[in-house]
């Protein structure tokens, strides 16, 4: 943090507090703040977008304060409506649970597993009775909750709107009053929930918490937020070299924003390397990142194979499938090889001119493969063919 005070610090890297004098006093008090950050296990991995809190969360760790991680198991079966132009498809209790599990492993490569506090909000929510629901709801107004851009739009619009999701605000801000939240953070689309904690621990007699929002991380389409069903993310529990191909396709135009809310690397250094080579700033965000996620000795392994691929040769180490027989289908093959979900998506690749077998674009979903070859789906998936 430099000579910055740990507020000062949060300031810079947050987008809104609310409010900034209430977060000078606690930060101020000697207190061990309750922090929270909440996650619906809808998809079960973390991607660089979640980076951008819990990183400030570490140094509010550091700083010794208790961070609360709550896992959204039972959130997670509604699923955030923000910024949805649709309703979620429900996932039940199991799924958000398996999901969950893998959050626990991956929130630690960032926050230290010692002082941190990671629960799953069914602890609470799920033991609420039908009475204590309905003393939660009657504490918003229908007009409140349509305050927020999404649920008024799609009610302008005509399109469905769930009395289910019209609850989620209310219980992501009940999560605060059962942790006794101090502080929550969060992306600025999870603005309007944050700010219902707060106004409901007042309702429930509890100090109301502050609230720190943080930019939120372009996708790799450069428009978009990063996320899982978008498919422009990079996840920080991917392999270390599909970690360093994927920062290696950041668009030029957001990666001052990449290192800014990613790395520690300093804004006059980056800035250099963006002016004298973009190429070359590319290269030190992706050793950066596959650094802090997979150590240093996987810097190296994973450049290698980005230098392979980008000359189209076959990275070292792919997967091998051993077929029987003399001759198999492409499209058998491909589903085999675990490059197509289906027959029907094995023809849609190969339609696509996304399959190569041997560095040759396939054309022909009849074709028969009689021989050994490496068979690939677009530039970072191959996968070696032994026949028997």
């Amino acid at each position: 943090m430099g000579n910055l005070s740990l507020f000062e610090t949060v300031k810079r890297g947050a987008v809104d507090i609310f409010s900034e004098e209430g977060l000078q006093k606690r930060l101020a008090s000697g207190k061990s703040l309750k922090i929270k950050l909440g996650a619906d296990p809808s998809r079960p991995d973390l991607h660089l977008g979640h980076s951008v809190p819990l990183r400030m969360l570490r140094k509010l760790q550091d700083a010794g304060h208790e961070i609360i991680f709550v896992i959204g198991d039972f959130t997670g079966m509604i699923g955030d409506p923000s910024g949805r132009n649709k309703t979620r498809p429900p996932l039940s209790l199991e799924e958000t649970r398996i999901n969950g599990q893998s959050y626990f492993k991956q929130v630690t490569k960032i926050l230290d597993p010692l002082r941190a506090r990671i629960t799953y909000n069914s602890e609470w929510l799920g033991k609420m009775d039908f009475a204590e629901v309905l003393k939660l709801a009657g504490k918003y107004t229908l007009a409140r909750i349509l305050e927020r851009d999404d649920f008024a739009s799609r009610y302008a619009n005509k399109q469905p709107v769930g009395l289910h999701e019209l609850f989620y605000p209310l219980m992501q801000g009940y999560d605060s009053i059962a942790l006794h939240a101090d502080i929550e953070v969060g992306g600025t689309d999870q603005t309007f929930n944050l700010l219902v904690g707060r106004e409901l621990q007042n309702d429930y007699g509890q100090e109301p918490q502050e609230v720190i929002t943080f930019p939120l991380l372009p996708g790799l389409d450069g428009i978009e937020k990063m996320s899982k069903s978008l498919d422009n993310y990079i996840g920080i529990d991917e392999p270390a070299e599909i970690i360093f191909e994927k920062c290696m396709k950041v668009p030029d135009s957001i990666l001052a924003d990449y290192f800014r809310l990613t790395t520690d690397i300093a804004e006059d250094e980056y800035d250099c390397l963006l002016t004298s080579s973009i190429r070359g700033a590319h290269f030190v965000y992706a050793r950066e990142i596959v650094r802090l996620y997979h150590g240093e000795n996987a810097i190296s392994r994973s450049e290698q194979r980005y230098h392979s691929i980008a000359s189209g040769k076959a990275p070292d180490g792919m997967s091998i499938i051993t077929v029987d027989g003399n001759e198999i289908s492409i499209v058998d093959l491909l589903r085999q090889a675990g490059l197509a979900s289906s027959n029907s998506d094995a023809r849609r690749l190969i339609e696509g001119g996304g399959i190569k077998l041997d560095g040759q674009m396939l054309s022909d979903i009849n074709m028969m493969v009689n021989h050994d070859g490496v068979l690939s789906r677009g530039k970072n998936r191959f996968v070696q063919i032994l026949f028997k």
